[in-house]
C-alpha cells in the first residue's frame, strides 16, 4: 500500500446505508492528498492559487521525518472545481503545458539536427603516438580510481605490456575523451526532451568518426557501441 492510498483510507467516512437494498454504500473519501489532486488535473500552481493552505496535515505512516502530508477536504476542492475560476485557471495550466511542450520538441529537433549536421574532428595521430598518449591516459584514470574507490590499487601499464585488445580499447576510450567537447551539443536537452535519442546519435556519430579516422579501431567501436546500447555479452 503506497503513501497516498493510506491517507486516503484512513481518511473516509463511515459506510453509509443503501436505501434500496440496507447494503453499506462503500465509504466515501473525506479528504484528498496532493497526489490525488494530480490525478484530477491539479497543478501544484492551481493548488497554491485556489486552495492554498492544507486543511489537514498528517504524519508520514511509514517515514516520520518525512514532512507531512498535506490533506484538502473533498467538498471544498469538488465546490472550486465547480467554480468559473477554476475552469479559467486549468484552461490557462493546459495552455502552458502545450506550449512548454512545443518548446521542447522544438529544441529536440534543433539539436538533433546539429549533432547530424556538425563535423566530428578526430585527432589524426601516428600509431606510435596514439598508442602512447593512450596508455598514459588509461593510466592517469587508473590512478584517479584509487582516490575514489577505497583499496583500488593503480597498475600501471606499459605499451610494450600491454594485450592488443586492451590497447584497442584504451585508444578508443583515449580519442572519446579527446571528443567530449561535443557534449556541448547536448545543453538545454533533458530527459523529457529526448536528451537520450540526441545521446545515441551523438554517441553513434562519434564512434564512426573514430572507426573512419583509424580503420584498425573500427572493430573496437562497434564493441564498445555495442555494449553501450545493449549491455555486455553474457558469458
Amino acid at each position: 500500500m503506497t503513501h497516498d492510498e493510506a491517507c486516503r483510507q484512513d481518511d473516509q467516512a463511515p459506510a453509509q446505508q443503501n436505501p434500496q437494498d440496507g447494503t453499506d454504500a462503500p465509504p466515501r473519501n473525506t479528504h484528498l492528498s496532493t497526489a490525488g489532486l494530480r490525478a484530477r488535473g491539479w497543478t501544484a500552481r492551481m493548488v497554491r492559487q485556489l486552495l492554498g493552505e492544507p486543511d489537514l496535515l498528517r504524519a508520514n505512516p511509514y517515514f516520520r521525518t518525512a514532512p507531512q502530508t498535506r490533506l484538502y477536504r473533498v467538498e471544498r476542492v469538488e465546490a472550486v472545481e465547480a467554480s468559473e475560476e477554476f475552469r479559467a485557471v486549468s484552461a490557462a495550466s493546459v495552455r502552458r503545458s502545450v506550449a512548454a511542450k512545443a518548446a521542447a520538441q522544438r529544441r529536440r529537433r534543433e539539436v538533433l539536427a546539429r549533432i547530424a549536421a556538425e563535423p566530428v574532428d578526430v585527432p589524426r595521430l601516428p600509431p606510435d603516438r596514439l598508442s602512447a598518449v593512450a596508455v598514459a591516459h588509461r593510466n592517469s584514470r587508473d590512478e584517479e580510481r584509487s582516490y575514489e574507490r577505497w583499496g583500488h590499487a593503480p597498475s600501471p601499464a606499459t605499451v610494450e605490456s600491454a594485450e592488443p585488445q586492451a590497447l584497442a580499447r584504451w585508444k578508443v576510450n583515449y580519442l572519446r575523451h579527446r571528443l567530449t567537447r561535443y557534449d556541448e551539443l547536448l545543453d538545454g536537452l533533458y530527459a523529457s526532451t529526448g536528451r537520450a535519442a540526441a545521446e545515441e546519435l551523438l554517441r553513434r556519430r562519434v564512434y564512426a568518426a573514430i572507426s573512419e579516422a583509424y580503420p584498425d579501431l573500427a572493430r573496437e567501436c562497434e564493441r564498445q557501441l555495442r555494449d553501450r546500447e545493449f549491455g555486455p555479452p553474457e558469458v
